[in-house]
């Protein structure tokens, strides 16, 4: 698919601003400068409390690796604390309201989660005006485990020597309540469409998806997905490409990159005209625009982070 060209005078200003470029700044500030129903597919990763935001909101107290400590039992900045999730929760209903208005009628939303806040999300997003279609799995095996055993707790407890150890071997291989996380949900939401679904198409040519895509070995798509080969039957259903291992580039610094294949994948499910715009409002490292130009599609993407936007600049340079 190639970009439909315009004559510069009949580009509108916003295209002019935002069309195929990284932008950095706030994103909930900037969508205001987007007219209503403007964009096909948003495809975004939020800043859950994972490297934009600590405790008290702060994007420049998380960057830092000072805050970055040995025991990374939670994202840097997020306590185990039911109110957290809860301001997510208020933030992410905020910016899914500026999805919604931004994209076009039966316009498509997938928003990466961590598996303990997806309720808090798709809450968010459903209560936004959003349909939730469906939930994507992004399934791995290799992750590391996080739950903490109890000894530096006892360690700190004024208790005598043999009192320590007798509590250390009472309580070995007992740790905190947390798993070791092997799948990522991936909310695929919609903006409530025109009349029906074949209506919406020839108006605003988005809005269903192409099951022509498809997964493992040729399979129909499935709500699972997996990007690394894990057993017999597994990758006959649910296997994609594999990442290249050049694809992310020895520059990025960024924690959380999204594998292209996999963004490649949901794009090519969705995206049906040749002019179609992908958004992603928390661009990071630019995975989904730098898939968004592999299939020939148009792009924007924002981001507070300048490191980021510079690495996403770059990689879309080189892509």
């Amino acid at each position: 698919m190639a970009h439909k060209s315009l004559n510069p005078g009949d580009i509108p200003k916003w295209r002019r601003e935002f069309l195929n470029k990284i932008v950095h700044g706030d994103c909930l500030a900037l969508l205001k400068s987007i007219p209503a129903d403007s964009i096909d597919i948003i495809l975004t990763d939020p800043p859950y409390f994972l490297d934009k935001m600590d405790a008290a909101w702060s994007d420049a107290r998380v960057s830092s690796q000072k805050y970055h400590h040995t025991v990374k039992s939670l994202p840097a900045g997020m306590k185990f604390e039911p109110e957290k999730g809860l301001q997510f929760y208020r933030w992410y209903l905020k910016a899914s309201h500026s999805f919604r208005r931004v994209l076009k009628p039966g316009g498509f939303f997938f928003s990466f989660s961590a598996p303990r806040l997806y309720h808090r999300m798709a809450s968010a997003i459903d209560d936004a005006g959003f349909h939730v279609r469906d939930c994507f799995i992004w399934l791995y095996t290799q992750n590391q485990a996080k739950a903490m055993s109890l000894h530096h707790f006892i360690d700190k407890m004024n208790l005598d020597e043999p009192t320590r150890k007798k509590l250390k071997s009472q309580f070995q291989g007992w740790k905190t309540p947390q798993l070791k996380s092997c799948f990522e949900p991936i909310i695929f939401a919609q903006k409530p469409y025109d009349n029906t679904f074949l209506n919406n198409m020839l108006n605003h040519r988005i809005g269903l998806v192409n099951s022509g895509v498809k997964i493992g070995r040729n399979m129909f798509p499935a709500n699972v997905l997996t990007v690394e080969s894990v057993e017999e039957i597994i990758d006959k259903y649910f296997l994609l490409a594999k990442p290249s291992r050049r694809e992310k580039g020895s520059f990025n610094r960024h924690k959380t990159v999204k594998p292209l294949t996999l963004c490649e994948h949901l794009l090519k499910l969705t995206a049906y005209a040749e002019d179609t715009i992908v958004l992603d409002p928390f661009v990071g490292s630019g995975t989904t625009a730098v898939a968004a130009k592999r299939l020939g599609l148009n792009y924007v993407g924002i981001d507070s982070n300048l490191e980021y936007v510079t690495t996403a600049r770059r990689r879309l340079a080189e892509s």
